[in-house]
């Protein structure tokens, strides 16, 4: 291992009786941006606390590189945390509260000075040295936080939902200053988030966690792309799922499947199956496509007709909600990426309450679970 890599073996903690963490795995390569997402409850954020020091778990081991951090006391460690609130001095400037830490160590005033500003430059807070934290936004706030961790040098900076309490438009400038800064210092970050969006927009790789435990680890493109089960490909953006049985290999990749709800459909056989195989599929909202006319029917293109019962315009995009074969209780939910006009002579544009067609290619789904 490396310096500063991050490394977790069997790690799990129990509080009152129940079990918080189960036995967590994890290797964090040095330099990486590193998300673990998952929703409220599910122990991101206790994972996040042991590897800073703050909790001690029941069993296993927490190395940073070679040195066992299980026991190590918070300090002794070459780490620092970013907590959702900023936890700064109010009666202390910008500069002053980026240079405590430097002060606690007793470095001399040339070597703050210096330090300071350029912590500060690099979290775009120059005009702003002299104000305190009363006279800043959130976001300023936020940066000072993190130009304070920085300027100790760690070697892991761990990042406990740092912009959950920023607005929607300042959270995603943030993200991308914090990307910036990341690949100017070149350290390990490590990220907690419920975000989905967050995580796939500055990863490198990101664990999903339910329920205590590790569902999967991958690059934002084979967790999404990829889902490990349904609760990754419906907890990681918008999906639509369906079951049915395989009644047909046409080849190792491809097949047919039998839904009592949608009928005949053809399927990409990601995982192994076999004849008579439950299966269960998912597909996503953008991958579907949406026409008033009936596709042509190429060898592995599924075609439905449906009923447009609700219609949602977002700008960027259009979202669909249809009823599949006029089945009110079978909703799929269909992603446009045009904007749709509401011109009454507009005679391209689909509307709700109209009866269409979707179609999607058979390798555009995934199977997501298989059962014998």
């Amino acid at each position: 291992m490396t310096k500063n890599d991050i490394k977790i073996e069997n790690v799990n903690k129990h509080f009152d009786g129940v079990q918080i963490l189960k036995n967590i795995n994890l290797k964090i390569k040095d330099g990486e941006f590193f998300s673990i997402l998952g929703p409220s409850g599910c122990g991101k954020t206790t994972l996040l606390r042991m590897i800073a020091g703050f909790i001690t778990p029941d069993t296993g081991v927490i190395y940073l590189g070679d040195q066992d951090l299980t026991n190590l006391p918070p300090n002794l460690r070459n780490v620092n945390t970013i907590f959702q609130k900023y936890a700064l001095f109010p009666h202390m400037t910008v500069y002053e509260n980026i240079a405590f830490p430097l002060k606690i160590k007793k470095k001399n005033k040339l070597e703050i000075d210096r330090d300071v500003k350029k912590f500060i430059q690099m979290v775009g807070l120059t005009e702003h040295i002299h104000k305190k934290p009363h006279q800043l936004s959130g976001g300023q706030q936020q940066r000072i936080s993190i130009a304070r961790a920085l300027i100790n040098r760690p070697g892991v900076l761990l990042l406990d939902e740092p912009l959950s309490a920023l607005d929607a438009k300042l959270r995603q400038n943030l993200l991308i200053e914090l990307d910036s800064i990341h690949e100017e210092i070149g350290i390990t970050f490590i990220f907690i988030t419920h975000d989905q969006q967050e995580a796939l927009s500055i990863s490198d790789r990101i664990a999903v966690m339910n329920h205590g435990e590790i569902l999967q680890i991958g690059t934002p493109v084979e967790v999404y792309e990829s889902p490990a089960d349904t609760f990754v490909a419906d907890f990681i953006g918008e999906n639509n799922f369906f079951q049915g049985r395989v009644t047909e290999i046409i080849d190792s990749e491809y097949g047919k499947i039998y839904s009592e709800e949608l009928g005949e459909l053809f399927v990409e056989f990601d995982k192994k199956v076999e004849l008579n195989d439950l299966i269960k599929v998912s597909i996503r909202p953008e991958k579907i496509r949406v026409s008033r006319e009936k596709p042509k029917k190429n060898k592995m293109l599924n075609v439905l007709p449906v009923y447009v019962e609700e219609l949602i315009y977002s700008g960027f995009q259009s979202k669909y909600f249809v009823w599949i074969n006029g089945n009110k209780e079978l909703l799929f939910k269909i992603f446009k990426q045009h904007a749709v006009y509401f011109d009454d002579n507009d005679s391209e544009a689909i509307r709700w309450d109209e009866e269409a067609y979707i179609s999607w290619e058979a390798d555009d789904g995934f199977v997501i679970e298989v059962c014998k």
